[in-house]
């Protein structure tokens, strides 16, 4: 007789992380999602919010070669917009210099550089 509580080990244990838009797709473990996205979701306003953060956390620690549940403990104890800093912060360091999130000062290019752009 089964119960609730059966484990099926014959089934994968892990949850497919995408972002179709970046076109990015990852396996994770499922307990490391649900920490993670629980979190999110309940300093977060909308699931929707807290799933793309989730996702962006997980790219992160792919990329970076960090945990997730690491670089969710750096981020504990942060809300609104300081979490917000946080992420941007780590999203930053796997991104291209020349388009930096939150940053509101244009990055001005040399102007040697900038005569030989064609307009």
């Amino acid at each position: 007789m089964s119960t609730v509580n059966y484990t099926n080990y014959n089934k994968d244990l892990t949850v497919r992380v995408f972002d179709s838009f970046y076109n990015y797709d990852v396996n994770v473990p499922a307990d490391e999602y649900d920490i993670v996205y629980s979190y999110f979701r309940s300093v977060m306003a909308t699931a929707r919010i807290a799933g793309n953060f989730t996702v962006s956390l997980f790219r992160v620690a792919e990329e970076t070669n960090i945990p997730a549940l690491t670089l969710l403990d750096a981020m504990k104890g942060q809300t609104g917009l300081n979490l917000t800093a946080s992420l941007a912060y780590y999203l930053n360091s796997i991104r291209s210099r020349a388009t930096l999130l939150g940053i509101n000062a244009s990055t001005v290019p040399n102007q040697y550089a900038a005569r030989l752009v064609l307009q």
